[in-house]
């Protein structure tokens, strides 16, 4: 894959209505020095790859602030910034130096990025996710005088520039697809193909979230993002999953069916309960994957799919598990303890014939997701096949282990209707921001030796 790279120049910064229009940099009082000059390479690319942040024609050993600021989807201005000290040579370079304060401590590249949060002022409850793969974030980098927070407007706007971070490289083709009742996207990578795939279900929260299979599909590969629940398109209600076994394997062979994906090397990824789906999905007969990835999720289900016996469950009748920290925050964590789940739902693991890479987050507040791993490990060694299976944990981080340098919520809002509801995900700044980067780094090289063959 090469992404065409895009040079974003003083005429192009009319095209971004949300930032202000920069013309240079502000000059120090001096004559004789050359205006202060941030530049960020590259200036357009993928969301997981760094950018090279430095700051030049500073006056040496002084104080200075990088901030970031960009608005989300729905319209949420998001920021950060990291306090640093110029060098001796009047430069600073976030790739190598370290930060004094602010969003984040120490040589952190991508600092800027995983450290963003909402504004001050904002939304109650928010978390960053891409609603319009189609359309990039929009970050606006600024180095400002002195040791600041954003909203210190009196101090001096020193240099700025605006970079594009996207989810679809150049000539990714989505389409949306309403097929035999499954409801998705799938996403084509540029080129005539056939294609390795991956089927990618997220969790509870609902909807048909993209931009993972986006970025898969940026990678190389095939990616259908499949919505299960809580989808105007899916039979209602919105509040119960109406759909059963039949619907994932019919997901599957919509893959398997397509012209431009090879048929024989598909794999699954599920996020929360999106990993009993998969796990489910894998141990049947019939249905063969290449490999399966799996993100703090258990291995049972509490609710019942719809054509086990015709009926189906709301999520929310089931809160015999629910926990509440003191501020009023709803851990969904108990439930998928392994002794609480449904007995008939529990997948029989045993069954399993293809390598299974299970993420976990040793502070993830969402789901028990070290008991889960356990019994998967477990069960697995028991039946002989302990070699399908690789674990990695990660101290510190929370439940939503994303692509990297994207921020995590440790709480987000839930729900609004009936109750307003904020849930508790778990995870730390900076090592849920480090565990984003090494999984995914391992999640690509474990598809590459899985898929591509």
């Amino acid at each position: 894959m090469n992404p065409i790279w895009l040079l974003i120049t003083e005429k192009h910064f009319s095209e971004f209505p949300l930032f202000p229009r920069i013309v240079g940099g502000v000059r120090w009082n001096s004559s004789c020095r050359e205006a202060p000059l941030l530049t960020a390479a590259p200036v357009r690319g993928l969301i997981d790859e760094q950018i090279s942040i430095r700051g030049r024609f500073l006056p040496a050993l002084c104080p200075v602030t990088v901030c970031a600021q960009m608005h989300s989807d729905d319209g949420d201005l998001w920021e950060s910034f990291a306090h640093y000290n110029t060098n001796a040579d009047g430069t600073v370079n976030l790739t190598r130096d370290h930060s004094v304060g602010g969003s984040y401590l120490g040589c952190e590249p991508m600092g800027l990025f995983w450290g963003l949060q909402p504004a001050p002022g904002g939304r109650e409850g928010l978390r960053l996710r891409k609603k319009n793969v189609e359309t990039p974030y929009v970050v606006r980098l600024s180095l400002r005088d002195g040791h600041v927070s954003p909203s210190e407007a009196q101090s001096a706007e020193l240099a700025a520039v605006t970079a594009e971070r996207w989810y679809m490289a150049p000539g990714t083709q989505r389409i949306d697809i309403r097929q035999n009742g499954v409801v998705g996207t799938l996403f084509l990578p540029p080129g005539p193909g056939p294609f390795p795939a991956m089927l990618d279900l997220w969790g509870m929260g609902g909807g048909l979230m993209e931009y993972r299979s986006a970025l898969f599909a940026s990678k190389g590969y095939a990616s259908l993002s499949l919505a299960y629940f809580g989808h105007k398109d899916l039979p209602g209600p919105q509040n119960s999953i109406n759909v059963g076994y039949s619907y994932f394997k019919s997901a599957f062979r919509l893959l398997q069916d397509h012209p431009q994906v090879c048929a024989d090397r598909i794999g699954l990824m599920g996020l929360s309960y999106g990993v009993f789906l998969t796990l489910q999905l894998a141990t049947q007969t019939d249905v063969k994957p290449s490999c399966v990835i799996c993100v703090n999720g258990p291995v049972g289900s509490t609710v019942k799919l719809s054509d086990v016996d015709g009926s189906s469950e709301d999520f929310e009748s089931h809160q015999t598990h629910w926990r509440y920290d003191d501020e009023g925050n709803v851990s969904f964590k108990e439930i998928s303890l392994p002794a609480n789940l449904r007995p008939e739902t529990k997948v029989k693991l045993e069954d399993l014939v293809c390598p299974l890479m299970y993420i976990l987050g040793e502070d993830d507040l969402s789901a028990s997701s070290i008991e889960n791993a356990n019994l998967i490990e477990e069960t697995l060694s028991a039946a002989g096949k302990s070699q399908l299976f690789t674990r990695l944990s990660y101290p510190g981080a929370g439940h939503l282990i994303e692509p990297p340098y994207t921020p995590n919520a440790r709480t987000s809002l839930w729900s609004i209707k009936p109750t307003k509801r904020i849930t508790l995900w778990g995870g730390h700044p900076a090592p849920h921001a480090a565990a984003q980067e090494d999984s995914w780094k391992k999640i690509l090289d474990f598809m590459e030796k899985n898929l591509r063959r």
